[in-house]
């Protein structure tokens, strides 16, 4: 997740804070979650700025599935799943208003690419959400890497400070919901 810090703070041309969090647990279970997590994170965001900002949630595999439940926290505009190891069961929040960008690798293996594109299906009535397939991806994100730092990068830079899509993202504009790149 280093690399899309990095690249989403480029992207935001010095007008978004960046913040990464590391799991206080490893994986999810009923006892602890992730969510937690995010809770915990909005939380010190907001005492170390002085109030709660519209965010963006990034997260990768089983972040990327605390990413998109966390998405109906008051705070959050948008979140990006790269990756998102989730559950048919998963059902977000409150999501109206919200953008979720689903990014998934088709070569996954890890984590299903067919139960995320479900889940973004699913979750299209509720707010607006697009699912990209990267061609050949796989659920490390190291092959077209660049594809995926982009995406969620530019993701965040288009809905917080609604810097114009570019690329792919340009055919969000357009209505398209489900791209293969």
């Amino acid at each position: 997740m280093v690399p899309i810090a990095r690249r989403a703070a480029r992207a935001g041309r010095g007008r978004l804070a960046v913040f990464r969090l590391l799991n206080s647990a490893r994986g999810w279970d009923t006892h602890h979650t992730p969510l937690r997590d995010v809770d915990w994170a909005l939380d010190q965001v907001a005492d170390r700025l002085g109030s709660r900002l519209p965010t963006c949630l990034v997260g990768h595999s089983l972040g990327g599935r605390a990413a998109l439940l966390a998405a109906g926290s008051p705070e959050v505009r948008s979140a990006v799943a790269l990756a998102p190891w989730v559950l048919p069961s998963d059902r977000p929040g409150e999501l109206a208003g919200r953008r979720i960008l689903v990014v998934h690798g088709s070569a996954d293996r890890i984590a299903s690419p067919r139960r995320s594109g479900e889940l973004a299906a699913n979750l299209d009535a509720a707010a607006e959400v697009t699912y990209i397939c990267v061609e050949g991806g796989k659920h490390a994100m190291l092959r077209r890497h660049g594809v995926f730092d982009g995406l969620a990068a530019d993701f965040a830079a288009q809905t917080l400070l609604g810097i114009e899509g570019r690329g792919t993202l340009a055919h969000l504009e357009q209505g398209e919901r489900f791209i293969w790149v």
